[in-house]
Formats: C-alpha cells, structure tokens, sequence
C-alpha cells in the first residue's frame, strides 16, 4: 500500500511539474498610464491562455527599447516613435498590433489666455523629450507657423520634462502650456489648474496608435508561443472594451492604487480608447513626420512594410470573432 501511495505522489508530481513547464513563459514590458491597461491586464487572464506572462514596468518608453536590445524582454508596450526609433538604430523589433490611440492633450496653465496654438508664441511649453508628444508639439506649431527650441530665440521656449514633473510645473506656474499624456491631462483638467487647448490629431499622424512590440528572435523561433500571446492580447482588450468597469476597477486600484478618480479614468480613456489595430501606413507617416523634425535622429526613416507584422493579430483576432 505504501508504494502504491508513493507511486501515486509520483506520478501527481510529475503532472503538476508538466503542467507547470506547458505554461511558457512571455516576457513583457510596459509603462504606467490608464491607456497601457488592458496590456497589464494580460498576466491576469495568461493561465487562461496556456501561458505566464512577466510584466515588467519601466519608467519610460526608451528603457523598454534598451531592455529588448539587451535581451530581457519578447515583448514590449510603446508609443510608435519608441519603435521607431529604435528600429531605425537597427533593432531587431517588428509592430504586431495597436493597443491604444490618443492619449495626448495640449494643456494650458488656467489663467493663462492661452486658447489656440497661435498663442503660444512668446510662452514655455512643456513636453517630453524625444517621445510621440514631442512630435506632436513640433507638427501643431509649424502647421501654425511656429517653431520651437529649448534655447532662446525660437517663437516657442520648450522645457523637457518627464510626464510624472510636468503637471507639476503648470500647477507651479512655471509653465504656460504642457503637451501631456494621459491621465495626467485629464488630471491637471479635473483639479482645476489646467484647461484644454485641444486634442493634437489634426496633423498627418492624426491620432498616434500605441504600438506592441516583439522582438523578430520571439518571432520566428517562437511562433506558437507569439500566437498564443496575441490571442491573449485580443481577449485582455476585448475584455477591457467590453466591460469598462472592469476596466477602471483594474487601472484605478489595481495600477494607480487609488490615485486617480473615476472621473480622470473616464476621461483620459475617452481621449486614448483601447484598440487592437496599426497599419504600415500610420507608422510610415509618423515615421516620416519624425525624420521631417529631427525626432529621434534618426539617419533615415524605416520602411514600415519591414517590419510592421500584423498576420497574428488578424488570426487572433478572427478566433475569437473580434472585428
């Protein structure tokens, strides 16, 4: 009887040991913002999937790209210039979906009269450096005329700041105008010390797509695995499209912890909807509009058809009858 009990600990050991190595596992990279939340929320539904996703939360977007490079990551979260740029440096990525668009907001001190970009000429502008909102800033201000510099002499004085410091300086008054992420610009909004100057999509770029990422190694060594990862990237934001209070129940407590209100999530996600879509041609017109400005100093820009791979998207997508 007691080898028989032993053989059966055996044998339950051995299938749990099984089932543990059939749950390959992904490495992924993304930021904190309310529009990077359905991608977070891929670890939580990964068992589902066959598969245990890693998260690993960055700073910025660069520190992503530089994570890839080194090899830590197969798959990462990223504004389109991030990947821009570092493809055009040589790294070895491809675009496999969109997860979100928007996500950005010009931003003036309340106060400040500042009510269309014309008025921004003799002001400090604040913006993240070497980011989508960046690019942005550049194309609002030439479409009207201006140019910027973060010397003097430029019609408009720029001030690079991280997204975290940026609400910080317009509440501080030492900023006329912030071009800023979300929720951030929801938040600066909805306590009052900032009013909306408008939603940068009026330019070639219209409305950025965030982009997902994978390394070229993951792939096409891994392909089941990828597969399988993106058809669990379609039901995280299916779920999150569906069920928007699932949605800012898991961003506001399970993200944020609490430090954004029903009201900025709301907002901000109004501005940045989750979506699964990218195309060639939106990464080749930011690519360019990039190139245009010295965005990244890039010696040229890539070919998007290169490297923008949407066939697992599309096959996810049709399982799981996604439109």
């Amino acid at each position: 009887m007691k080898k028989l009990h032993s053989v059966l600990l055996l044998s339950a050991f051995a299938f749990a040991t099984s089932n543990v190595q059939a749950q390959e596992v992904v490495r992924l990279g993304n930021l904190k913002f309310a529009h990077y939340g359905a991608v977070s929320y891929i670890k939580e539904i990964a068992p589902q999937c066959g598969i245990k996703v890693e998260e690993h939360v960055f700073a910025k977007g660069p520190d992503i790209m530089q994570a890839i490079r080194a090899g830590e990551l197969d798959v990462g979260a990223s504004a389109s210039e991030g990947a821009i740029t570092a493809r055009a440096s040589g790294a070895p990525i491809y675009v496999v979906a969109g997860f979100a668009k928007g996500g950005a907001r010009l931003v003036a001190a309340t106060g400040s009269n500042i009510k269309s970009v014309a008025d921004l000429k003799g002001k400090r502008v604040g913006v993240t450096r070497g980011g989508m909102h960046e690019v942005l800033l550049e194309a609002v201000l030439a479409e009207a005329g201006l140019t910027m510099s973060d010397k003097t002499g430029k019609d408009v004085q720029v001030v690079y700041l991280a997204f975290a410091d940026l609400n910080q300086a317009l509440l501080g008054k030492n900023l006329d105008a912030i071009m800023q992420s979300e929720p951030q610009s929801s938040q600066a909004i909805n306590k009052g010390f900032g009013v909306e100057v408008m939603k940068p999509y009026d330019t070639p770029i219209g409305e950025p797509v965030r982009t997902m990422v994978m390394t070229e190694k993951f792939y096409k060594e891994k392909p089941a695995l990828a597969a399988k990862f993106m058809r669990c990237f379609v039901q995280a934001t299916q779920t999150f499209i569906k069920d928007p209070a699932l949605a800012e129940n898991y961003v506001r407590n399970t993200i944020f912890k609490g430090q954004i209100s029903s009201e900025d999530f709301k907002d901000a996600i109004a501005n940045s909807p989750y979506s699964f879509d990218v195309t060639p041609e939106h990464i080749q017109i930011t690519s360019d509009v990039m190139f245009k400005y010295g965005v990244g100093k890039m010696p040229k820009a890539p070919i998007a058809t290169e490297w923008v791979k949407t066939d697992l998207l599309q096959a996810a997508k049709k399982s799981l009858n996604v439109q």
